[in-house]
């Protein structure tokens, strides 16, 4: 019969039990099938689902990358595992950015904010209340790590101007603008159109209230240049930034760092034909 181990399609006997399956995971002393406990006398079905895991739920870097190859595909992953992305800023938008190219298995982020952890983040912030005082950095390193224990960080705890963001990012794949200050925002949307190109850029312009979702809009004002927005709604008296609606636009910005990612190594395998 074939039942699903660890995600992939596996052919055993009838009447199997989940200790013949765990006797390939020696570590594992929590067994799960259809998504529930069970102990390893539990026999098995056509098309279960089964999981055995450490009390620590680890899983080593090959099965890792397995796992998330069934996901994307191997051909895609192998893109992802190759790429560096940039964010500049970790706060409402770059947190978020940062949690969900994690969970992807991008192979290399370049984070980079100046503050700490403070309590009036914690409304719309990928941070937890024990971490306030923290600094960002510090902070987002250690709960990427829960997600992705194999994902390599570099980590710039400095405030930036457009001397560093030259010397941090110039050879990123993606760079991803998730300032708060409307100045570094020109002043990074001014590096995207001169010192920082070829790179590609995924920018953002109005984020905040709680306007209609379908406002939040990515838009390609110059060629690898995007801009991730409403373009208006600016944070301040009855416009506050909500968990909700900058979700919606750093969920878009990492979208389009991985739709970038994808696109220019199809292009560029197409090109080497």
């Amino acid at each position: 019969m074939q039942i699903v181990v660890h995600e992939r399609c596996e052919q055993w006997p009838e009447q199997t039990t989940m200790a013949e399956v765990a006797q390939n995971y020696p570590e594992a002393s929590i067994f799960l099938v259809n998504g529930h406990t069970v102990s390893q006398d539990t026999p098995l079905h056509e098309n279960d689902e089964c999981w055995c895991l450490s009390p620590d739920g680890a899983t080593s870097r090959q099965e890792f990358q397995e796992l998330l190859s069934l996901r994307h595909s191997p051909e895609i992953q192998a893109i992802f595992n190759r790429a560096t992305v940039g964010i500049m800023g970790l706060g409402g938008l770059g947190s978020v950015v940062a949690m969900t190219l994690a969970r992807m298995g991008i192979g290399h982020l370049c984070l980079a904010d100046f503050d700490v952890v403070d309590p009036a983040n914690l409304n719309r912030q990928y941070y937890f209340y024990d971490q306030v005082g923290l600094a960002k950095t510090e902070a987002m390193a250690a709960n990427l790590s829960r997600v992705n224990p194999f994902l390599e960080l570099t980590l710039i705890n400095e405030k930036l101007d457009s001397g560093s963001i030259k010397q941090h990012f110039s050879q990123v794949d993606v760079l991803v603008e998730c300032f708060d200050d409307p100045a570094m925002k020109a002043e990074a949307f001014r590096l995207a159109l001169t010192d920082l190109k070829p790179i590609r850029y995924v920018g953002a312009s109005g984020v905040a209230g709680y306007g209609p979702n379908n406002t939040i809009q990515t838009s390609q004002p110059y060629d690898g240049v995007y801009l991730v927005g409403d373009g208006s709604s600016a944070a301040g008296p009855g416009s506050t930034l909500m968990a909700s609606r900058v979700g919606i636009a750093a969920h878009q910005q990492a979208n389009q760092a991985i739709r970038i990612l994808i696109v220019d190594a199809t292009s560029k395998a197409e090109d080497e034909i």
